[in-house]
């Protein structure tokens, strides 16, 4: 139902009651304030996240907090707030608040979290992960802690930043927040990272924004249902994929060591929503 009402700080008690009756499913939508090119508006990261989490949530069910305008790292560039500098394979601020805040949402009643992030730096990326990871096996619940675009790696969308796929997605999600008349001349254009920004379309970000979404929504559904074998399986496989990670990084002294052939990991997506966490461990093995 495209009216459902899914926004935590919007819900009435009896509408939070019937929304964890049906899908006890959590969405926590996370980025920055930050820059992304003279044509996106600056709270791009957060902004996207928090619209495919209210679309899957309006969708197949689940509730959907604010999004978290704070996280690990950002650019070099106007108007961009970074809470905690990169690179680090640590955080004092956002991995204390979601090990907080996962514990008060198992609390209050959720069976299921997903900590989506539409923030890229590397150093967000493995602490989301890794913090879902741990949290899982300290709650007994499970917790996915992913960027949004590692469940469209297949659709061709390898992460950018306010790049063609990032403006898209912004166009399609969020009409008036993009205006790509700001963008003169010829690439590189200040600050972008990944294709041409020039060539975004709404249209483009709808086909990557439904993959996501339909995976987002699997997730949700199926989630809070696992029993603890199937808990289980999940925690390996993301544990084997923090583990490549983190260890890639520190042998290369570099935390954007492990996405240097990101595009092995394209099925990621895929196992997932199907619970094939085997696979994406052979994945892990072999890349």
């Amino acid at each position: 139902m495209a009216d459902r009402a899914v926004q935590f700080e919007r819900l009435l008690p009896h509408q939070m009651e019937s929304a964890l009756a049906e899908c006890p499913t959590a969405f926590v939508p996370l980025g920055t304030l930050e820059w992304h090119g003279v044509q996106n508006a600056l709270g791009l990261d957060a902004i996207k996240a928090q619209a495919l989490c209210v679309r899957a949530a309006q969708r197949g069910g689940g509730v959907v907090l604010p999004p978290l305008f704070g996280g690990v790292g950002g650019v070099d560039q106007p108007y961009t707030v970074v809470m905690e500098p990169e690179p680090t394979f640590h955080s004092r601020l956002l991995e204390p608040w979601l090990s907080v805040l996962c514990g008060e949402l198992k609390r209050v009643g959720f069976r299921a979290i997903i900590l989506l992030t539409g923030h890229y730096g590397a150093s967000q990326q493995m602490i989301v992960r890794e913090t879902a990871v741990r949290e899982t096996q300290r709650l007994a619940i499970p917790i996915l802690g992913t960027p949004e675009y590692w469940l469209a790696l297949d659709a061709g969308y390898l992460g950018d930043h306010g790049g063609f796929f990032e403006t898209s997605l912004l166009m399609a999600l969020i009409p008036g927040l993009t205006d790509l008349s700001q963008l003169q001349g010829d690439p590189p254009f200040q600050g972008i990272g990944g294709g041409d920004a020039r060539q975004a379309t709404a249209q483009e970000g709808e086909r990557v924004s439904e993959v996501i979404v339909s995976r987002l929504v699997t997730l949700a559904r199926r989630m809070p249902q696992w029993d603890a074998a199937t808990r289980t399986r999940f925690l390996r496989a993301e544990q084997a994929l923090v583990s490549h990670q983190l260890e890639a990084g520190g042998a290369a002294d570099n935390v954007w060591a492990a996405w240097a052939n990101i595009q092995h990991f394209a099925a990621y997506g895929e196992l997932l929503a199907a619970e094939r966490f085997e696979e994406i461990g052979e994945l892990v093995r072999t890349g």
